[in-house]
């Protein structure tokens, strides 16, 4: 699968990929509205209507139907917010394949908020792969169409992908990023959400912890997190979960999962489980993917959650309680973070740089949801 493509925002097809019509008089229908209308995200109704993606014909036949009795005919070429003159494309840059990045629901939905404000001001959205692990270079960084650019899932090693991006002169707004010059940051407070999840289980009376993290770098790396490791590691959000953990636990063990999935989850935990005597009694997850993998390893392994374990996870996703494998646990215990939020208020600042504004960026805050995959230790 080719690592560049013209993208809606997000769907319940993580892996499609299409283009998002321009919409912009007042007078004509939305794209959001068509999809409103059909019953999809607005990245489905993308798809349905460009032809391209793997969406379903009866989900496609839906969406043209719709669109035929609002009246909408198809993509504007005309971006209302846009200054004449610009291509009217804000270029998305991910930091993984694009076939692994829409694998995550995060990813998915970040996009959607992105795909939503961008397509009510007639901007399209181009899909990059960060390209400083890829043979190309900056590839499409440096000649492709972009008023703008929003780089999601970012870590360190964006830096000379900015620079290119910089003497380009297009306008940059980093989603959870280290301190980018120039760019406008969309923060959430990893750091600090992570934190009130490790006092909440230091509060129930847990001192045995583990952290199961999101990967450090591009590696796909699984394995216990050295001080070595950790110093070495490019990669921002887990790096401040992780400090956010060890401002309550500083001596918490640390394993890096290769990726956010429930089977890199039910990997590390099926290492975790596996040794007798030293089990934590409590595992802080970096994602929701993860806690339900460790939870089902867990399981697996004769335990009983919360009863013998407790989990934490981080996201806020909607659960299929089937993954669960028919225990009595109904919700996870995560940080709840504002997805679709953060990729309005990125396409908002974006925009707004485009019409010569100065925007100041946004802060998000995690909430904490208690559910039952937590509970006191045993004795």
């Amino acid at each position: 699968m080719d690592d560049t493509a013209t993208h809606g925002g997000a769907s319940g097809t993580p892996r499609a990929v299409g283009i998002v019509p321009a919409v912009t008089r007042a007078a004509r229908p939305t794209l959001v509205a068509v999809a409103r209308a059909a019953g999809v995200a607005p990245s489905t109704a993308s798809l349905a209507f460009s032809g391209t993606g793997p969406v379903s014909e009866e989900t496609r036949a839906r969406v043209l139907a719709a669109a035929a009795e609002l009246g909408y005919d198809g993509p504007d070429p005309r971006a209302r917010s846009l200054r004449r003159g610009r291509s009217g494309v804000i270029g998305v840059v991910m930091d993984e394949r694009l076939s692994d990045a829409f694998r995550d629901p995060v990813n998915v939905l970040t996009l959607d908020g992105i795909a939503e404000v961008a397509g009510e001001a007639g901007a399209s959205l181009l899909l990059v792969r960060s390209p400083l692990d890829d043979e190309r270079g900056a590839g499409p960084l440096v000649d492709a169409p972009m008023d703008a650019v929003v780089l999601v899932g970012c870590n360190v090693r964006v830096d000379p992908a900015v620079a290119v991006l910089r003497r380009r002169g297009i306008p940059v707004v980093a989603i959870e990023a280290d301190d980018i010059e120039g760019a406008v940051p969309i923060k959430l407070d990893n750091r600090e959400g992570s934190a009130r999840a490790a006092e909440y289980l230091r509060d129930l009376g847990h001192a045995a912890v583990t952290v199961v993290a999101l990967p450090l770098d591009a590696s796909h790396h699984r394995g216990p997190i050295s001080p070595e490791r950790f110093a070495a590691g490019a990669a921002f959000t887990t790096m401040e979960r992780l400090r956010g953990v060890w401002d309550v636990f500083p001596d918490a063990v640390a394993i890096e999962a290769g990726g956010s999935s429930v089977e890199e989850g039910r990997i590390a935990g099926a290492a975790l489980f596996a040794v007798d005597g030293s089990r934590p009694t409590a595992v802080v997850a970096q994602s929701d993917l993860l806690a339900v993998g460790v939870i089902s390893a867990a399981l697996e392994a004769g335990l009983r959650v919360p009863e013998d374990v407790s989990v934490v996870g981080f996201d806020g996703i909607q659960v299929d309680d089937s993954l669960f494998h028919r225990s009595p646990i109904r919700q996870l215990t995560t940080l709840v973070q504002p997805f679709v939020q953060k990729g309005q208020a990125a396409a908002r600042a974006a925009l707004a740089m485009l019409e010569g504004e100065s925007p100041e960026g946004a802060a998000f805050r995690s909430e904490l949801r208690v559910g039952d995959t937590t509970a006191a230790p045993r004795g």
